[in-house]
């Protein structure tokens, strides 16, 4: 994987037993807004202090293909990915835009 680029806001976190790269797009936060069904910035902040398991997969795809890791993200449900890893990566990628 080549550096990855903080100005972007792209993050590297290993999931699966990988070093991946996170990106925070525009496309992958109104893939995030449609994954959880809701509308507006305030909306998700709020929906993100309390995650379910599926809504953790719809994120972390999200962010992932953000990166450019789309084979992961198609597979996610079915990769070997830590849950704790999982928050840990999303966090990071939300604070590397804050």
């Amino acid at each position: 994987m080549s550096a990855v680029n903080g100005v972007r806001g792209e993050v590297s976190v290993v999931l699966a037993g990988e070093v991946r790269r996170l990106c925070l797009t525009l496309g992958a936060l109104a893939e995030i807004e449609t994954g959880l069904q809701v509308s507006g910035l305030a909306a998700l902040a709020e929906r993100m202090r309390a995650l379910s398991a599926g809504d953790l997969l719809v994120v972390l795809a999200a962010l992932l293909r953000g990166g450019g890791e789309r084979n992961l993200a198609e597979g996610l449900a079915d990769a070997a990915v830590d849950p704790r890893e999982a928050a840990e990566a999303v966090a990071r990628a939300f604070a590397a835009v804050a």
